[in-house]
């Protein structure tokens, strides 16, 4: 059976035994908490590995500037577009005019509120080791690359560290598949730990919201997402989504973009036939700074909380909130519960009051199981575009639908040779 299903089978069988024990799901808490520590374990070496050698393998610094262009251009114009389906769909239903909230709503305390200009000053790590100490995978990415541009300056004499670098990155997939033997069990248990918790009630006050954010986010996979394969990088939707199953499998039951990063790669790489080129460089950078379904929520959230304390907001601030919202989602950590607090600099940039986050705070794990799909699935769509650009996508691969399932042994993809000439659409 493949791995989606059974993580699927473990997230049905969760929610239905976490709403059979109610509070005493607590119990199972440890079980998916340890399957979480175990994913999150792989990441900082992972991402460190993975990014350094995909720069490496780029020898040529004008090819490694064009794919890193269109990365990052497509990762912000994405956002961007997310943010503005997120207004139009908050702004067609209203989800919070009615309330009638006042200012004495009990606060959230958020012990690490992010500034906005910290999030650009803390890019570079002063000490790398400290950076991979406390897994600032920001830093880390940073300094991946520029490791990784050193190695190319400094020719045949890297070379050794090229080789260790590779040894390290085969061995984390390795171990990655290791640990996805337990994902059924981790599912079953965070699952299982939620609904006990929250129960089906946690729903009904917020109905409207989550309404909107989940209308939001299939409003972007269907256009956005499914325009970009078909009109931009010119390849059939549907062998995407099938291709990526056991990466929204992972993402809807982590909700951490982090710890579905090794099922993402894996999935690009197997079944959707990207090269580890470009698989490695853009899919470690998007799991930290793309992410479209947290930037819907927080365009949504902070709309909803206007609405909810009946506060008018004006064009400009519309504008200042897609501003801040784009960065916030930049900054945003790839773990559950991270875009609520980013909400902050969201809230704080046009004056709504913080205690707000309170209100949606109830509803985060479950709008963040969409929210994390939309993310995993941007990481991936923009890779297939860059792939596809590059002639670095495998389209037999593709189009084959023969999937191998994540955890299982990974057959080899092929990966046709980059040129620093290579411009324009490839046709395999």
């Amino acid at each position: 059976m493949k791995m989606w299903k059974k993580m699927f089978i473990g997230l049905v069988l969760g929610t239905g035994a976490g709403l059979l024990l109610g509070p005493r799901a607590e119990y199972l808490k440890p079980v998916g908490s340890l399957f979480l520590a175990l994913l999150n374990m792989l990441v900082v070496l992972l991402v460190f590995s993975s990014l350094t050698v995909g720069v490496t393998s780029i020898n040529n610094a004008r090819t490694l500037g064009r794919i890193g262009l269109k990365t990052l251009l497509l990762y912000v114009i994405t956002t961007l577009i997310a943010i503005g389906i997120g207004f139009g769909v908050a702004l067609l239903l209203n989800p919070g005019v009615g309330i009638g909230l006042s200012h004495d709503v009990n606060a959230i305390h958020l012990t690490d509120k992010p500034k906005l200009l910290d999030i650009f000053l803390n890019l570079i790590p002063t000490n790398p080791i400290a950076s991979f100490a406390n897994g600032h995978v920001l830093q880390i990415i940073v300094f991946s690359i520029f490791l990784g541009l050193a190695i190319n300056f400094a020719g045949e004499k890297a070379k050794p560290i090229v080789r260790l670098l590779q040894s390290l990155s085969e061995a984390m997939f390795s171990m990655t598949r290791i640990v996805m033997y337990f994902a059924p069990f981790g599912v079953f248990a965070i699952m299982a730990w939620v609904a006990g918790t929250f129960g089906i009630k946690i729903l009904y006050p917020l109905l409207k919201l989550i309404l909107a954010i989940y209308l939001a986010c299939g409003l972007h996979l269907a256009i956005v997402f499914a325009g970009m394969l078909k009109f931009l990088a010119r390849v059939r939707v549907k062998p995407f989504f099938k291709g990526m199953a056991d990466a929204i499998a992972l993402a809807a039951s982590t909700t951490s973009s982090s710890a579905t990063l090794p099922a993402t790669l894996h999935c690009a790489e197997e079944n959707l036939g990207i090269s580890k080129t470009i698989s490695s460089f853009a899919i470690p950078l998007g799991a930290t700074i793309n992410m479209n379904g947290t930037a819907i929520f927080q365009a949504i959230a902070a709309i909803f909380i206007a609405q909810a304390y009946g506060i008018d907001l004006t064009w400009q601030n519309l504008i200042i909130i897609a501003l801040t919202s784009t960065l916030a989602a930049i900054g945003c950590a790839g773990i559950p519960g991270g875009g609520l607090v980013t909400l902050s600099i969201v809230l704080g940039s046009v004056g709504l009051p913080l205690e707000g986050i309170a209100i949606v705070a109830g509803i985060d794990r479950i709008r963040d199981i969409i929210g994390t799909v939309v993310n995993v699935l941007g990481d991936g769509v923009v890779a297939v575009y860059v792939a596809k650009t590059e002639g670095q996508l495998d389209e037999a691969r593709y189009n084959s639908g023969v999937y191998v399932s994540y955890g299982q042994k990974p057959v080899p993809v092929k990966q046709p040779e980059i040129s620093s000439t290579s411009k324009g659409m490839h046709h395999e």
